[in-house]
């Protein structure tokens, strides 16, 4: 009995200790990139306790940066996926750009854009970013609502990772909805875009063809840009919310 007792405590150990390394080895490293100021401010400061949130709940862990002084390669070989947080397409080095388009190029992690992560042009000196732009569908940002406007958004492709759980149409209140210089459509997979028709309030401001979630099937990583991203109050959206949560486990190869 006594040995039946000791076999039957190991088996329970190594069945334990089995189940730890397991956990220990499904955990991965996230990278976000926000801006920590300006009147994206706001939004970052939600982000962060709700992604902190997502990561204790989905076994990952989370390394914030305000710049991109430390990108090079030998940084980004630490991360699973790459959230760039409302931060723009410029002001980046040039080892940096060349590190992360390794990093996309080679399916190296995952990456998600928000909002101000297609604000491509010539911005405060910086010239803009071809390849960024290509790795956007080709796009040229060419104005937004700056007095903002609620739109209904309509999923496109309801049977993509992204999407699941999602209604077909779901409001968005208060975002400044960039325009650009031609719809990505043709180069992208669109997973989802804004009916210009439901502005409210209206405006003159429109693209015909608005995509506002889309991935680029053209580069190894997964990737997934989602345009809205400036109102705080986005997180009390639970559309909006099992979208990025979605985005963030589908990017990290973890659904």
């Amino acid at each position: 009995m006594k040995n039946f007792l000791i076999i039957i405590m190991t088996v329970f150990f190594f069945q334990g200790n089995c189940h730890a390394q397991s956990s220990k080895k499904s955990k991965f490293k996230a990278l976000v990139l926000y801006e920590n100021g300006g009147h994206h401010l706001a939004f970052s400061q939600a982000a962060k306790p709700w992604l902190n949130k997502l990561a204790a709940e989905s076994g990952f862990t989370i390394d914030y940066i305000e710049n991109t002084a430390k990108i090079n390669d030998a940084f980004l070989k630490q991360y699973k996926v790459f959230i760039q947080l409302d931060y723009p397409p410029y002001t980046w080095s040039e080892e940096s750009m060349k590190a992360f388009e390794k990093y996309i190029n080679d399916g190296k992690g995952g990456w998600i854009g928000l909002h101000h992560a297609t604000l491509l042009g010539e911005f405060d000196g910086y010239p803009m970013w071809q390849w960024f732009s290509d790795f956007m569908g080709g796009i040229r940002f060419k104005n937004y609502i700056a007095t903002f406007a609620n739109a209904k958004v309509n999923i496109e492709d309801k049977s993509h990772p992204v999407t699941k759980g999602i209604p077909t149409d779901f409001l968005i209140q208060k975002e400044e909805w960039y325009t650009y210089d031609k719809s990505p459509r043709g180069n992208v997979h669109v997973l989802a875009s804004v009916d210009e028709s439901t502005y409210k309030p209206n405006s003159e401001i429109k693209m015909g063809d608005h995509p506002v979630v889309w991935t680029n099937d053209h580069f190894k990583s997964r990737n997934l840009y989602i345009f809205m991203g400036h109102s705080p109050e986005l997180f009390e959206n639970e559309a909006y919310t099992t979208l990025l949560k979605n985005a963030v486990l589908w990017a990290s190869g973890k659904k």
